[in-house]
């Protein structure tokens, strides 16, 4: 049986080798706050001791400065409607330099940070987590096979037949988010292939801008919590900064790339700033914490409020779905009320019977100098480095305990 690894090939395969919502905030970043710095932080929610992998992780982590975008991926970048010229001229040059990247050890567990300017230090995100996802995976499910990916994936494929109608299944419209907690790129690469041939729902794409290339798919993403976070430093009031983010991208885009996330806060700050003018330019949400059902039956409430056909906007879930009776449980509530569709992960890239993924993130702790904050509708899912600024935020925003 062929491994799931290439032990003799680097981890990271491309610059591309990343989620699309990295490049549509990398152009962003470029063109409203080249100078702009920031530090990030990983966070490790698995309680496992990743630590004997540090020197691994570290020699992954330099030789991401080798990448460089061949002319392929230059052309499929310049084939994105909303990748503008310049940018996709600035990639060609564009190196990540792993200086801006520290890994090491913190009170017996793995640490890694990154500071610099934000346009060169945000894309280490997502390679630094395919990084540490699949050097533990590797010393940890070395026997895992390309066999064992693709019959995991045939086992949800029948149970999706066997317990959702023919109308159901033309409508479950799911992409692969699995990127950032992939067993490794074989893996995610055969669940691409797997989910483009048979999916008996409707694949739309993968947020891997490399795989997308590769498979002649659609690469899929917009925008991240960093997004938003930076805005509560970079905007002209805190109390403002959802807005200034939301009008910094509108400034960007002009309607394309036009699908928000909806909870670095909460839901109730955001949809207190997310009046007619944003509702009507922007295509959608993204829900990525909280219950699932209540937060889409609050958008549609919100749309319908603001006179806005709920059928011509479009939902996306994204957090923690299983291919399986969580997303059906979804679809099944929402069919016929608002367009939606599902971004699947972990479930998709690192499912197999018997593996355990990793559970880890990286995100921004601060923006110039200054402490920024994640607060979600999931208390286990908020970030931040600084109780004061974090107590700030909240009172500010009101949100309640």
């Amino acid at each position: 049986m062929e491994s799931v690894y290439d032990f003799d090939k680097p981890i990271v395969r491309s610059p591309t080798d990343t989620d699309m919502y990295k490049m549509a905030m990398g152009q962003a970043i470029l063109h409203a706050y080249p100078s702009a710095d920031t530090e990030w932080a990983l966070r490790v929610r698995s309680s496992e001791d990743l630590t004997p992998y540090i020197s691994e992780i570290r020699e992954n982590v330099e030789a991401l400065h080798e990448l460089r975008a061949s002319q392929d991926t230059l052309r499929h970048l310049r084939s994105i409607p909303y990748m503008k010229a310049d940018y996709v001229d600035y990639l060609e040059d564009f190196t990540l330099k792993p200086r801006f990247v520290k890994v090491g050890a913190n009170n017996g567990q793995l640490e890694i940070r990154a500071r610099g300017p934000w346009v060169g230090v945000s894309p280490f995100e997502i390679p630094v987590l395919a990084i540490v996802s699949e050097v533990r995976n590797r010393h940890v499910y070395p026997d895992l096979s390309l066999e064992q990916v693709r019959e995991s994936l045939y086992k949800k494929f029948d149970w999706l037949k066997d317990n959702a109608s023919a109308e159901e299944l033309a409508a479950f419209k799911v992409a692969d988010f699995g990127t950032r907690r992939r067993i490794s790129f074989k893996a995610q690469e055969e669940v691409v292939r797997t989910m483009m041939r048979d999916f008996p729902g409707e694949f739309v794409g993968t947020s891997n801008v490399h795989l997308a290339r590769e498979f002649n798919t659609r690469a899929v993403g917009t925008q991240a919590h960093e997004w938003f976070q930076a805005h509560q430093q970079l905007g002209p009031r805190l109390i403002d900064s959802q807005k200034a983010a939301l009008d910094a991208w509108i400034r960007e885009y002009g309607g394309d790339a036009g699908l928000s996330l909806a909870d670095t806060i909460n839901q109730d700050a955001f949809l207190r700033d997310y009046g007619l003018l944003y509702a009507k330019l922007f295509d959608g949400c993204r829900h990525d914490s909280g219950d699932p059902l209540r937060w889409g039956d609050r958008m549609i409430a919100h749309y319908e409020s603001l006179r806005i056909d709920p059928m011509t906007k479009t939902l996306i879930f994204s957090d923690g779905l299983n291919l399986g009776d969580r997303a059906l449980r979804i679809l099944r509530h929402f069919r016929g009320r608002i367009n939606i569709s599902f971004g699947i992960g972990t479930d998709l890239t690192n499912g197999v019977e018997g593996v355990k993924a990793l559970s880890i993130v990286m995100k921004m702790v601060n923006c110039e100098g200054q402490p920024v904050a994640k607060i979600s509708d999931e208390p286990g899912k908020s970030q931040c480095e600084s109780p004061q600024f974090l107590s700030y935020l909240k009172e500010v925003f009101q949100v309640k305990e």
